[in-house]
């Protein structure tokens, strides 16, 4: 679905623009225009009437002053990875690209602290750090890709969050351009503070809306010495969700704990011409089950101890990677499944979370909608922490927007797992095309409050409106 532009942008903002970060970083040719008008939702796209690529706090300052006062709608951008619409401008306007705010500002070794800008990918931060014996334990799929930045407006997660916890964890302080071009800071840059309101954790996951995030102070901890991992099919999805909650309930906390559903891991290991894990019709699911720590022995006895608790679900054959290629061939595949699914048709994408010892129920219902609504779906996630990505596939829809049966669908899957005592995301965000769900989850009284946040930091509208909610 393409949605051309609107119309706010005249040649006096034009020059403006290219008077405030240089000709060359003010972009409204086709190309370029159709290049940042989608993400990795759905099959959507939706123009900008102007791509603006800043480099600095005082740049994004000036160029939010003119849009604030002459109402042009804005909306911020990382790499493009999302799966929710958040970065997409489907009000025309402005696309502010942080790309070129790309730099590492410091590494705090004393005081176990990085201090980033947003457009650094994020992987480049975690092997910056790493190089010091430091650790940022957040780590989603796309991390090859996806920008720190993004990582804040979304409150990622990835693998390592069951144990490690996700983003709004580890960031300690921001530097936020707001809507009408004030420049703030949101914290302090200590472990503790109980100083007014949280204006820090109120701006991670807001999805852009309420600042644009220029500076990030983030938490370290000190690197793992040793990780283990092992792959272990199952021959039902039923028992491979149920022992999933056996694990913990058994006192093991795993870095990693992640299922792959059968069909999507056959669908992976094609695309990228792996044969490292088995895919025979006898097995349903496979979970991927990593441990850390400093002590090798102790790490060797957790994973005994999780294969012998495994063998009570009807485990399989279980494999251990022996060494550093063999797990990064195993993690590759699992980190690229969206990927792949997405490529074999599955472009529609939810992510749900419920109490990880509801996963079972929620594979069944998933599986039963599918019937219902005529949709195929695959499964795999973050099952340690009940964080499930569903995948759907339905012949001739492209994108869950334009299929009236494909929205009741949606909303009998997010019913379902609000009465799971979940919510209808995890890590991806609302954005765009989830956000008519969000009176499953909500009373009126909390999108009221909502609503009047985002009024407080945004009286206009101007920045990401239209994202997570309406204002009515």
């Amino acid at each position: 679905m393409e949605v051309a532009a609107q119309g706010n942008i005249s040649a006096t903002h034009l020059q403006q623009f290219k008077n405030i970060v240089g000709e060359p970083y003010v972009l409204y040719d086709e190309e370029s225009l159709k290049h940042y008008g989608h993400d990795e939702t759905e099959l959507l796209l939706f123009l900008p009437e102007v791509v603006l690529k800043p480099s600095t706090t005082e740049e994004i300052s000036a160029i939010m002053k003119i849009c604030n006062e002459d109402r042009i709608p804005v909306t911020p951008r990382g790499a493009g990875t999302g799966l929710s619409g958040g970065a997409l401008p489907h009000l025309g306007g402005v696309l502010l690209s942080t790309e070129r705010l790309n730099k590492i500002i410091s590494i705090d070794e004393r005081n176990l602290q990085v201090t980033t800008e947003p457009g650094v990918i994020t992987e480049v931060l975690q092997n910056a750090v790493k190089e010091k014996g430091l650790f940022y334990p957040p780590d989603p799929s796309s991390r090859g890709s996806c920008f720190i930045g993004g990582n804040i407006a979304e409150n990622s997660g990835g693998p390592k969050a069951v144990k490690y916890g996700v983003v709004k964890d580890y960031v300690l302080n921001l530097e936020v351009v707001l809507p009408n071009g004030e420049v703030i800071w949101t914290g302090a840059n200590v472990l503790k503070n109980s100083t007014g309101y949280n204006l820090t954790q109120l701006v991670v996951g807001s999805e852009g809306t309420l600042g644009i995030v220029t500076k990030i102070v983030l938490k370290l901890i000190p690197l793992p010495s040793y990780d283990l991992l092992m792959l272990v099919p199952f021959a039902s999805l039923d028992k491979a969700s149920e022992a999933v909650s056996a694990i913990f309930r058994a006192g093991f906390t795993p870095s990693g704990l992640e299922l792959v559903e059968i069909d999507a891991l056959k669908i992976v290991a094609a695309m990228v011409d792996s044969h490292a894990v088995p895919v025979s019709d006898d097995i349903a699911a496979h979970l991927l089950i990593e441990v850390d720590g400093n002590n090798l022995d102790v790490l060797m006895s957790e994973m005994e101890a999780i294969s012998d608790l495994l063998m009570q679900f009807e485990a399989g054959e279980i494999f251990f990677a022996d060494n550093a290629q063999q797990k990064a061939e195993l993690w590759k595949l699992r980190r690229r499944v969206a990927e792949a699914v997405k490529m074999d048709g599955y472009t529609i994408e939810e992510d749900t979370v419920v109490p990880r010892a509801e996963l079972p129920t929620l594979i069944r219902g998933v599986k039963q909608l599918g019937k219902q609504y005529n949709f195929e779906a695959v499964c795999y996630g973050h099952a340690g922490d009940g964080n499930l990505h569903i995948r759907i596939k339905k012949q001739g829809t492209a994108n869950s927007q334009e299929d009236p049966e494909m929205v009741k669908g949606l909303r009998a899957l997010f019913e379902l797992v609000y009465d799971l005592g979940g919510t209808i995301s995890g890590e991806h965000g609302i954005g765009l095309i989830q956000k008519g769900f969000m009176d499953i989850v909500f009373k009126e009284a909390n999108l009221r409050l909502m609503r009047e946040i985002k009024k407080a930091f945004d009286p206009n509208n101007i920045l990401n409106a239209g994202k997570i909610f309406d204002l009515n």
